[in-house]
């Protein structure tokens, strides 16, 4: 199992709201079109509206492909929609899972 996190920072609640409507709508369904397994959204206590999407993929490869043949753009589409200047702050990280204990 491979794990792709994005981080979301906004300083307008109001754009963090359209901005969650769209991943629900529309964009975490593209996401999953592209290899991930699965997603989730967790709104992450902090002083900003800040968000964190989990996508699982079934491995590293998975992930690499999704990386060279889809995320250039489902990115671009995203900043089309919701550029930087609306006040958001992106970052990614990726791991991979050694151990698993508990639910799945």
């Amino acid at each position: 199992m491979f794990s792709y996190t994005v981080w979301c920072e906004f300083t307008d609640p109001q754009i963090a709201r359209r901005w969650i409507q769209w991943l629900k709508q529309s964009h975490i369904q593209d996401v999953l079109d592209a290899g991930a397994q699965s997603a989730e959204i967790f709104k992450v206590d902090a002083e900003n509206e800040t968000y964190e999407i989990r996508y699982r993929f079934a491995s590293r490869k998975a992930f690499e492909d999704y990386q060279l043949n889809h995320a250039p753009r489902l990115r671009a589409e995203g900043l089309a929609k919701f550029p930087l200047d609306l006040g958001l702050k992106f970052s990614r990280s990726t791991a991979e899972l050694i151990s698993r204990v508990g639910l799945p």
